[in-house]
């Protein structure tokens, strides 16, 4: 090893100093990530009282009302989880560049891999109690007895931290892909061939056209194989269709980084990101609504075609307005702001438990399924702040939560 420490530094797996330049924290950022729990929470509130039974506990909707449920949910899942990425992506950079190769992957392993452990081995199971009973009753109608050990390993499922995974996943590939850039820029020799400091690029109309377009066309592709009604057991990828979506975008988090997309975004992008949103939903709406929901899965039909350029350019028109209103109108933080940016991991994390306690909590409250989704809802958010609140106030829990 040379005495160089830029040398040093792409031995190690991390780039030179001079390509990770101090930024300053993002509040608008933050603030996002508050916002996209709050719908993860509100999400799995609204799939209980939907007509969509993909949750630990649910109560399918005997009236009207559960069909707005049901467009809720096709509406977020479009984007929200894909930003969850998105953000993710923007973070990862300059985190290797700060640690290094190894110390990034412990680091993520700690942060990511620690918190999966604990849902799968312990909060798993207590979201699960219910469907347990319900199995068990179907097996001694039959004169079969169902030992929970049994029920335990085979309801393995990393349920809403199926997000973690994929995501322990998406570092560790990084990881890698950066490992090996910094050995080509070494050379032969270990001469540093590295590029000099990347220059801020401002996003281009075109390129986000052509993105969405590409996204449009892989998703449908890859629903070919993998249709929505695709479950991946024992993973517990609840949508895997959506993996194009999730991967790319996340992909996208590291280039608006380095080339700093996010804060050069004119304020127009966003408006327009919002128009084209709307106007796709718009026309998208009366198709979903009169063909069959069976062509909408994907096998190469038409239909799902149509359903992937929706999708794809919803949620490309949601995250550029998004962004651009947070970055110029929701960039500060006082102090409920910062305690909810703090928790906003630890909810994500315990959301499921509170969710299915409160849905047994009103299971005999007879009432249309939006009223017990709002009622349910507006107690979910406070409580499940409430319990990350204690959750962090467990030994060393703030590390990883």
């Amino acid at each position: 090893m040379t005495g160089d420490p830029t040398s040093a530094a792409l031995q190690a797996g991390a780039e030179p100093a001079a390509v990770r330049p101090a930024r300053p924290r993002l509040l608008y950022i933050d603030n996002l990530r508050i916002t996209l729990t709050a719908l993860v929470v509100l999400h799995h509130t609204a799939v209980t009282y939907g007509n969509i039974p993909a949750w630990y506990y649910t109560e399918p909707a005997k009236d009207g009302s559960g069909l707005l449920l049901d467009v809720f949910v096709m509406f977020n899942q479009a984007f929200f989880m894909g930003f969850f990425f998105m953000i993710a992506g923007y973070f990862t950079p300059a985190s290797y560049d700060r640690k290094g190769a190894r110390p990034f992957f412990r680091d993520r392993l700690k942060r990511l891999g620690i918190p999966l452990l604990v849902f799968l081995l312990l909060l798993r199971p207590l979201t699960g109690l219910g469907g347990y009973a319900d199995m068990r009753d179907e097996f001694a109608a039959r004169g079969e007895a169902l030992p929970y050990w049994v029920y335990y390993v085979l309801s393995w499922d990393a349920g809403p931290l199926w997000f973690v995974e994929v995501l322990l996943v998406f570092a560790v590939l990084y990881a890698l892909v950066r490992r090996g850039g910094a050995r080509r820029a070494l050379g032969p020799a270990g001469e540093n061939r590295r590029a000099a400091v990347q220059v801020s690029r401002p996003l281009r109309p075109l390129t986000v056209v052509a993105f969405t377009v590409a996204l449009a066309v892989g998703t449908y592709l890859w629903r070919i194989v993998v249709p929505s009604d695709t479950y991946v057991p024992f993973l517990g990828l609840p949508t895997p269709n959506f993996m194009p979506q999730y991967a790319s975008f996340f992909v996208l988090g590291v280039l608006a980084y380095r080339r700093g997309w996010a804060q050069s975004l004119p304020r127009v992008v966003g408006w327009v990101g919002f128009a084209v949103a709307t106007v796709a939903t718009l026309a998208y709406l009366p198709f979903v609504v009169t063909v069959d929901t069976a062509t909408l899965v994907g096998h190469g039909s038409w239909q799902s075609l149509v359903t992937a350029a929706w999708e794809s350019t919803f949620a490309v028109g949601m995250v550029l307005g998004l962004t651009v209103v947070f970055r110029e109108r929701l960039n500060r933080q006082g102090t409920t702001a910062a305690f909810l940016s703090r928790h906003a991991f630890a909810v994500y994390v315990i959301h499921a438990p509170v969710l299915v306690g409160l849905g047994f909590a009103f299971r005999l409250v007879h009432a249309p399924a939006a009223v017990k989704f709002a009622l349910v809802g507006a107690l979910a958010l406070p409580l499940c702040w409430a319990v990350a609140y204690a959750a962090r106030r467990l030994p060393r829990a703030d590390r990883v939560l």
